[in-house]
């Protein structure tokens, strides 16, 4: 299964729209973990790894920010997440590198492990010699 973005439903109200999710039917992973990124300076980047074993799936709550993702052969792709009804799966073996946060953007994680430090690849030419 490869990186993609996934559109979760769209409910539009006058009084304010409403967006959810819920396994199976959105998520293609049982969710183990919930964090979220926040307050990052700008010109800062968050992420720089890849998981071995862990599913991921990233939201643009509020504002913007790129995820730059590399496959195993290397190729390159930019996601520029700035709505809350889509959301980027990432496979294991994904390298993804999060920039160009605007100001107060809030990005959600939703992830199929809970933390593992040995899970990670943390070295981009160690993740491309895998």
């Amino acid at each position: 299964m490869s990186y993609r973005l996934i559109q979760f439903p769209k409910i539009v109200d006058p009084r304010g729209n409403l967006t959810f999710l819920q396994n199976p039917e959105q998520i293609p992973f049982q969710i183990e973990r919930v964090f979220w990124t926040y307050d990052v300076p700008g010109g800062e980047k968050r992420g720089g790894h890849s998981f071995k074993t862990q599913h991921e799936v990233i939201i643009a709550l509020s504002g913007s920010f790129d995820v730059v993702v590399f496959n195993e052969s290397g190729e390159k792709s930019t996601f520029s997440l700035n709505r809350s009804y889509f959301g980027l799966y990432l496979p294991p073996s994904t390298w993804r590198q999060m920039e160009n946060f605007s100001t107060n953007s809030l990005a959600l994680h939703l992830s199929s492990s809970l933390y593992d430090p040995n899970d990670y690849v943390r070295d981009i030419n160690d993740y491309l010699r895998l």
